[in-house]
């Protein structure tokens, strides 16, 4: 990659993270790298794709640095499904502190850009695709597509409530709790039990071929 390039690129997306799409300046990023203000253009041709861009290259950059475990073909759906909730739980909230590259991410995804679509298909999607293929082993064979969307949705949903709502966490948990049960490795495993545990329930998740209408607002039926 060109230096001036990656320059850009390194100095944009802790900008973007702190201040968000709309208030950083292309002025101040092409300062933190160090290169003309016209750069961003003949790189990016324009702000927006640099944002993009950034996003993009922060996924890539956390996947790196928290990668997934090589599974082999005898590994347990269950130690693949634990594997998988503390690899994410770890890229959103880190070890010690919320590196950058997690704020900008789910910046995006609180208040999603243009930047999201392309997030999506090329990061989210086969990282969803892999959790759908392990709850592939753990759930009957005949669960709807629709039902298995939605439990790999709750795995992670489990997950983020920690990033989005650790503020609120930290202020509802008692301080030496916080600090002994509700570290990354630790939720990651109260996830994948709690996961397991409704798991191990499959007549919850099979198709039902009736269903019962919700009452309307006057409670009769």
């Amino acid at each position: 990659m060109d230096d001036a390039r990656s320059r850009l690129l390194d100095a944009a997306g802790p900008v973007f993270a702190e201040k968000g799409y709309q208030a950083a300046t292309v002025r101040e990023i092409c300062q933190a790298a160090g290169v003309n203000i016209a750069a961003v253009n003949y790189y990016f041709g324009e702000k927006e794709r640099l944002y993009i861009e950034a996003v993009k290259q922060a996924s890539r950059t956390r996947a790196v640095q928290v990668p997934f475990p090589d599974w082999t073909e005898e590994t347990a759906a269950e130690t693949k499904l634990r594997d998988f909730v503390r690899t994410l739980l770890t890229r959103m909230m880190g070890s010690d502190r919320v590196p950058w590259q997690s704020r900008l991410m789910l910046r995006e995804i609180m208040r999603p850009t243009s930047a999201c679509r392309e997030l999506a298909e090329e990061h989210f999607r086969p990282q969803f695709e892999t959790l759908l293929a392990i709850l592939d082993e753990l759930l009957p064979q005949h669960t709807p597509p629709h039902t298995k969307r939605q439990v790999g949705y709750s795995v992670v949903g489990q997950c983020m409530f920690y990033r989005v709502a650790g503020d609120v966490v930290s202020m509802l948990t008692p301080q030496d709790e916080l600090q002994q049960h509700f570290l990354p490795e630790q939720l990651a495993e109260h996830i994948a039990k709690f996961t397991l545990a409704a798991l191990a329930r499959p007549e919850r998740f099979e198709a039902r071929t009736t269903k019962k209408p919700f009452p309307n607002s006057s409670g009769v039926s």
